[in-house]
């Protein structure tokens, strides 16, 4: 029997000629063997950053799966615009020029970290996946459209402000936070600062039709950084940062209302709108509530 353990969208790949080409046993978040998939994941529950987004996994050079024996050509395997919610540092707005619903950004990173970064290439800008128009050493140029602006706090950026940024995930990287798309789904308000000698306490008013995938202890994105959800009440939800996370991002500075980008963890959300759509199958009332 043939196991197919890998799909790009074009083609399917036998696990044998994909071990032989790649030498990939597994993957660290989510393993795959010969097919079946781990449930075993390090952030809880089964996470595969590979099987959630097969159909953006490019295969190059293709495999011949019509020959037996023909040993397939060399692979190139990229997990396309996908992110790890591990912020990598923060970065400067250099320029802005502004038309009519459109920004061009000139965003200057430290050194070194985009250096194999190249036109087209995928950068989240806290949190809001964009695609690189412009590179001029350790100077980066993103075009930013209406809906971009509509929906995300990149339209209210300043020159000389910091930003939050994340290179897209190439397959082999540690998932260390969740799977994050890049796309943002609101924005949010903070509404209370708690500083301690060692923990900042955040906490952020969102708007209401979004509250019902917010739940205690499961996962949030704000302004690109993967964290854990605290206490939730009403339309308002928490989050509590450790030192390294203040050093890193721009949450050090972070002040009562400053705007920030939220991504809704997808599973939450696929189980839930799935959930509330066979209950109102069901016929019983108050099911999208």
């Amino acid at each position: 029997m043939q196991i197919f353990a890998l799909t790009s969208g074009r083609l399917s790949v036998p696990w044998a000629a994909a071990k032989a080409t790649t030498g990939i046993a597994g993957f660290r978040s989510g393993t795959i063997r010969r097919g079946r998939r781990n449930a075993h994941s390090r952030n809880g529950g089964f996470k595969s950053s590979f099987l959630a987004h097969a159909q953006q996994i490019r295969h190059l050079n293709g495999i011949g799966c019509a020959k037996r024996n023909h040993p397939a050509a060399a692979i190139t395997t990229t997990i396309k615009s996908l992110f790890t919610g591990i912020v990598q540092g923060t970065a400067t707005v250099k320029a802005i020029e502004e038309s009519q619903d459109f920004k061009s950004l000139e965003v200057e990173f430290p050194g070194g970290v985009v250096d194999a970064v190249s036109i087209g290439s995928s950068v989240a800008l806290n949190g809001t996946c964009l695609t690189v128009t412009k590179q001029q050493g350790n100077v980066l140029g993103f075009d930013v459209i209406v809906e971009t602006l509509r929906a995300t706090n990149l339209g209210d950026l300043t020159e000389g402000e910091q930003v939050n940024f994340e290179r897209a995930a190439r397959l082999g990287d540690e998932i260390g936070g969740h799977n994050v798309s890049g796309h943002i789904h609101c924005t949010a308000k903070i509404t209370e600062v708690q500083q301690t000698e060692n923990n900042k306490r955040l906490s952020f008013e969102v708007p209401s039709q979004w509250m019902k995938y917010i739940l205690p202890k499961g996962y949030i994105g704000v302004d690109g950084c993967s964290l854990t959800i605290g206490e939730v009440e009403g339309n308002s939800f928490s989050v509590y940062l450790i030192p390294e996370t203040l050093r890193a991002t721009v949450f050090g500075g972070r002040k009562v209302g400053d705007s920030v980008n939220i991504e809704i963890e997808t599973q939450t959300q696929a189980i839930v709108d799935t959930v509330e759509r066979v209950l109102a199958v069901r016929g019983y009332s108050g099911a999208s509530k």
